[in-house]
């Protein structure tokens, strides 16, 4: 019988002043904790400055772990417009630093992540952290961003994120492109990026 290759995915949990991030190995069934962390941005600098500081503290996130896998957390309107402007800025940094990295990238709502963990969409931050120390013992988490972060990981290992890559996605993407001919109106055209410099 052949062994599960193991993979290393990345939970993301996007904030303007602080943004988690958790990573975890998945081999077969088991989890285990890699690390976690939380990058700061500093409160007195633009909002440009600050989307940099996340930008750069991210990508040396992905360069000194080098996941195979990313996901995110998604966000929804708060009650300050202004709130939720930014928190989706910082949220764009969380998708395209991995991206850039070829890295496939995954969105999970609130709830899922949740219901992957605890079994229940509306559990609380309490029972998220439980479920935590369960799942990979002996962690410390290095605060509660980055505890977020690690159940984005572990919600992005059990809906499959440890058998996904971007080559592999952006592959199956062209075949399917193919086999579907000409592009009809309202066909999504995807780019890889690339940044020099």
């Amino acid at each position: 019988m052949k062994k599960p290759q193991r993979q290393r995915l990345i939970g993301i949990d996007p904030g303007l002043r602080k943004t988690g991030w958790g990573v975890i190995d998945v081999e077969g069934s088991k989890l285990s904790h890699v690390a976690n962390g939380i990058i700061h941005s500093h409160k007195d600098s633009s909002l440009a400055e600050r989307l940099v500081q996340l930008y750069d503290g991210l990508s040396q996130v992905i360069t000194d772990w080098e996941p195979a896998s990313a996901a995110v957390e998604e966000t929804f309107v708060n009650k300050n417009p202004n709130s939720t402007l930014k928190l989706g800025q910082a949220r764009g940094i969380a998708l395209l630093v991995p991206a850039l990295s070829g890295i496939a990238v995954a969105e999970y709502s609130p709830n899922h992540i949740k219901k992957s963990v605890v079994g229940s969409g509306h559990a609380g931050k309490e029972q998220v952290l439980a479920m935590l120390s369960v799942l990979l013992p002996a962690v410390k988490i290095n605060g509660e961003d980055a505890g977020d972060a690690l159940a984005v990981a572990i919600c992005h290992a059990h809906n499959g994120g440890a058998h996904h890559s971007l080559n592999e996605t952006m592959t199956a993407k062209k075949t399917y492109t193919a086999k579907a001919g000409a592009a009809k109106a309202g066909a999504q055209i995807i780019f890889k990026g690339s940044r020099s410099g």
